[in-house]
């Protein structure tokens, strides 16, 4: 079991001309996502929602990757039966929706799983045009996760989410743009084009407005992305248990072609009757936190 032991350091953290910087800085691992580097990141938006020096907030990576979803080791003792890492033991992937205060994300390199879920729940986003953006999940053998079924048609119309989530296929940071995922930078710029349009945020708008436009935009989707959040994790403890999950890890580690388990006429009804006792199961909580999630506090 990959064991990690990381430091505050993890995510950075500074304030300059009203704009939250936060950078998730493994960039050993190219920034994949791990329970530490999450925490950090969840309790630096919260410190910089409540901060009157922040006005607005800019997340990145450091190095040469945004996220390319998280950490593989993890994945590899997740798909070998490990729970360490359950989703159902960790805080929402929503938290960053319920800031007030705008957040733009700067992608560059590679944005995949967990860090394009993380770049969706940000208000704004901006790409360099040489980023690699995917949703990977079907080539990984798992279904989309963590209501990013609801927000990314949301974000850029049904049939292109269709076409991202399906096919898990890589785009550009030019083809993420062209969706209107992304506002498109030159290779290298997102961050300077990112901390240009909060400054702006910060110099010309009013933080009340701002965190009320923020509430506006976000009532209305609030509670089918909290539903479809919900569905994942149902699901997620069927698929996590199916061969294909770990065929999906096995060959993205070893790099080659997933050898992925054919569905018939049995397996279409399992599926089926798997997808009703999920949609009977689910009910919309009536905290905004979600079921089965701890209080950091508790």
């Amino acid at each position: 079991m990959a064991k990690m032991k990381e430091g505050d350091d993890v995510v950075l953290y500074e304030v300059r001309d009203g704009v939250a910087l936060i950078t998730w800085n493994r960039p050993d691992r190219s920034n994949a996502w791990s329970p530490a580097l999450e925490r950090r990141y969840f309790d630096l938006l919260r410190l910089a929602d409540q901060s009157s020096d922040v006005r607005a907030i800019v997340v990145t990576g450091a190095g040469r990757n945004f996220c390319p979803g998280m950490d593989t080791r993890l994945l590899a003792d997740t798909s070998n039966g490990s729970r360490a890492n359950d989703p159902e033991a960790r805080e929402p992937q929503t938290v960053p929706t319920t800031i007030l205060k705008p957040i733009i994300s700067a992608i560059h390199g590679a944005c995949a799983g967990t860090g394009l879920i993380q770049a969706c729940m940000t208000d704004v986003r901006f790409a360099d045009s040489d980023s690699r953006i995917t949703a990977a999940f079907p080539r990984r053998g798992i279904m989309t996760e963590h209501g990013l079924a609801v927000l990314l048609p949301a974000l850029i119309g049904w049939a292109s989410a269709v076409d991202v989530l399906l096919s898990g296929r890589v785009i550009s940071g030019v083809e993420a743009s062209e969706l209107g995922l992304v506002k498109l930078s030159d290779p290298g710029a997102a961050l300077s084009d990112a901390l240009a349009y909060a400054r702006d945020l910060a110099d010309n708008c009013s933080p009340q407005a701002m965190a009320v436009t923020k509430q506006q935009l976000w009532k209305e989707l609030r509670r089918p992305l909290e539903e479809s959040r919900l569905e994942a994790l149902t699901l997620w403890r069927t698929l996590r248990e199916h061969g294909d999950f770990k065929e999906g890890i096995a060959s993205f580690v070893e790099r080659r072609s997933p050898a992925f388990q054919a569905v018939g006429g049995a397996d279409l009804q399992r599926i089926k009757e798997m997808w009703a006792a999920v949609a009977e199961s689910v009910a919309y909580p009536d905290s905004e936190r979600g079921a089965n999630v701890p209080s950091r506090d508790s």
